[in-house]
């Protein structure tokens, strides 16, 4: 069974020369408030690889492909922007990556659902990572609805950012209430629907929980995990949520391990493939989870 890191991003050159610069210039106030920020140490939050540098980290973790992720865009054109390097980079390396499409409700339906159109025809396998809560439109906004149902359609699945609500607070950080998701969910049953950073442990929670333990179109991913849930025990977590309805992603190339611990000494996305082979799954788990699961979810098999 192939390894899969089913969360990644990635952005192109002339973002990664300059960062804050060009968030200012096209006016991503918010994600410059994530991704250029420094921690205390004064380590980057996050890097800026090359394609050719995710693919030698994926060579160092063992991960035969990667499933790059859009990001929860202010705007319209930059989600068009990501999208096109996208298709490019899956169109270079269709042996090792696939793609997620972004896109902006706020831009109108004719637009986004000619955009989603789009990328079904390059041969993108989902949509996300989105933020409605982030991007400033409602869950109930007729445009993103009809996204959905049109996701549903098409087999794509939707990745969405959700926020720890009793984390720790950090610049940028919004809130994304968990009922929402369930709701999204139970009024879309055709589209899967994967939230991600293990859906702020949803299937755990005392009010939703039951409800979201119940549908089968809700899976969750791994992404930021030693971040958000440092101490959290891999197994029991399986446990609660199902190991047939968990990706692993990693979140690259967000920096995991702040203080160097856990890494040893590869970087970012080999740190957490140790990190999660040896937690004492069981084979079957293990191999669902690295690849099987995103497999069956995005198509591949």
């Amino acid at each position: 069974m192939p390894s899969i890191d089913a969360h990644v991003h990635l952005y192109p050159e002339d973002l990664n020369r300059a960062p804050g610069v060009w968030a200012t210039a096209h006016g991503e106030r918010h994600w410059a408030m994530l991704c250029t920020r420094v921690r205390k140490s004064g380590r980057a939050v996050q890097g800026f690889p090359s394609v050719d540098e995710l693919l030698h980290a994926m060579d160092e973790a063992g991960v035969d492909r990667a499933v790059l992720q859009g990001w929860y865009w202010e705007n319209h054109a930059t989600c068009v922007w990501q999208n096109r390097f996208y298709a490019a980079c899956v169109k270079a390396h269709p042996d090792r990556l696939s793609a997620f499409a972004t896109l902006h409700a706020g831009a109108g339906r004719e637009a986004v659902i000619s955009e989603v159109r789009r990328v079904k025809a390059e041969g993108f396998c989902g949509i996300g990572e989105l933020s409605p809560h982030s991007q400033g439109f409602s869950v109930e906004d007729e445009t993103w609805r009809a996204v959905l149902e049109l996701a549903g359609e098409l087999r794509l699945p939707v990745n969405l950012h959700v926020t720890e609500p009793e984390g720790r607070n950090y610049p940028g950080k919004i809130a994304t209430p968990l009922g929402d998701f369930v709701r999204m969910a139970k009024a879309h049953p055709a589209t899967v629907f994967i939230l991600a950073h293990w859906g702020a442990r949803l299937p755990l929670d005392a009010e939703f929980g039951a409800e979201a333990r119940a549908l089968k179109n809700l899976y969750y991913d791994t992404a930021a995990s030693p971040l958000i849930y440092p101490r959290a025990d891999v197994r029991e977590m399986l446990g609660q949520f199902g190991a047939e309805r968990v990706l692993f992603g990693t979140d690259y190339p967000l920096e995991l391990f702040p203080n160097g611990e856990g890494e040893g000494g590869a970087g970012t996305m080999r740190g957490f493939v140790d990190a999660f082979r040896a937690a004492g799954l069981g084979e079957a788990e293990c191999a669902a989870v690295l690849g099987g699961n995103a497999a069956r979810v995005i198509g591949l098999r």
